[in-house]
């Protein structure tokens, strides 16, 4: 399973086309569109978020409500693509062109690298597709992933940890509680008086010009035994999950389970030691590993943390170098928000989603659903009685 996102942040649509998902899977584009409006949702997004109502237009691979087992394709129109024709134009308009010819790379940006490395003068050309508007498409991704975990009893669920200084309590909930306090929160937190102290900082931030990284959760519940492999280092499913993680616009950190604390424990303190019950089968004591040995599943819940960075558009510029004088100025000011945590974490349900979507059909290839609920039945019978 696979896929493949194209369009730009100002362009008139974005397109994703999914290739390998098996047919007669039920397809629900309420579903996809309620992960896309959670996307726009969080407290201290940006204006751009008041112009998209993003919904998907099904354009191939389902028909009656079911894949049909061909290439899927989605898109998601751009509603403001109405007020950047010109400068978006695919037809030659060279004035057009110059008169809206970025020469100020933006610090913390793709604009320098990317225009150094396509040999690009305009550097629009490298910020459409290097921005965070293309995550709306793994999101869509995601949730087309989530119909295949959900038939199978995996579900997934994200929150957020931390906003700038302010850290969130661990707070002991059911599953159903989790999912709707996460939803309820503007900032997607678990912990009510964390909630408070991360929205006023970011109206702090906003109100300053600046903004706010932090920490966002994704646990992943009914995860079978043995994804992942522990045989090649490109199959390891942790791996896997950390590259898709970090690749999500401004992250840069990912861990699982205890994560960068098992450096400073003894290995008493952090391996999770083995149990074995007639009702269970196999299974661990702790979780402190977040679901992973030896870059596959252990059939406890995969918990995968990341780490994002303020995002790097200022309100109050950062100091740059112009491409064409070589002259010292601030740099360029784009649309932008002073907090995406809460959006990011679901960014991040979406993308482990797709991962663990995908190694759950390499695990157990199958052309059609029942296929696929088939062998993974068996599997988990015959895991249970090993």
């Amino acid at each position: 399973m696979r896929y493949l996102t194209a369009g730009e942040s100002h362009g008139p649509q974005l397109t994703l086309i999914i290739e390998g998902l098996p047919s007669h899977l039920p397809f629900s584009k309420e579903k996809i569109d309620f992960q896309l409006a959670r996307r726009q949702k969080g407290y201290g997004r940006g204006r751009r978020m008041q112009i998209e109502k993003d919904q998907v237009q099904i354009l191939s691979g389902v028909r009656f409500g079911e894949t049909t087992g061909a290439p899927v394709t989605l898109v998601v129109e751009n509603k403001d693509w109405t007020h950047w024709q010109k400068v978006m134009s695919t037809d030659p308009l060279p004035e057009e062109a110059e008169k809206r010819r970025i020469s100020r790379p933006r610090p913390g940006h793709a604009d320098l690298n990317g225009a150094i490395k396509y040999d690009h003068r305009d550097m629009r050309d490298v910020l459409e597709r290097s921005s965070a508007r293309e995550t709306t498409m793994r999101v869509a991704a995601g949730a087309v992933a989530r119909l295949i975990l959900e038939e199978c009893g995996i579900r997934i669920a994200g929150h957020v940890l931390r906003i700038g200084d302010v850290e969130a309590k661990r707070v002991e909930l059911s599953w159903d509680e989790r999912l709707e306090r996460a939803e309820r929160s503007p900032v997607r937190c678990l912990d009510p008086e964390a909630e408070q102290q991360m929205m006023s900082l970011i109206d702090q931030a906003k109100k300053e010009g600046d903004s706010l990284g932090g920490i966002v959760e994704v646990i992943v519940e009914g995860v079978p035994v043995g994804l992942g492999s522990h045989v090649h280092w490109d199959r390891k499913l942790d791996a896997r999950i950390a590259q898709a993680v970090v690749s999500i616009n401004a992250f840069k950190g990912v861990e699982f389970g205890i994560g960068f604390e098992a450096a400073s424990r003894l290995g008493s303190q952090v391996h999770d030691e083995i149990e074995w019950s007639t009702e269970k089968g196999f299974s661990r004591r702790t979780n402190r590993l977040g679901g992973f040995e030896g870059g596959m599943t252990t059939g406890e819940p995969i918990v995968v943390r990341g780490v994002m960075k303020p995002i790097p558009t200022l309100y109050k510029p950062l100091l740059s170098v112009d491409i064409d004088s070589k002259e010292p100025f601030a740099a360029s000011i784009e649309r932008s928000d002073s907090c995406a945590v809460p959006a990011a974490c679901v960014v991040a349900e979406n993308v482990v989603a797709w991962e663990v979507a995908r190694a759950l059909l390499e695990k157990f290839p199958a052309d059609t659903l029942s296929e696929l609920k088939e062998q993974l039945a068996r599997y988990r019978e015959r895991v249970l009685n090993f």
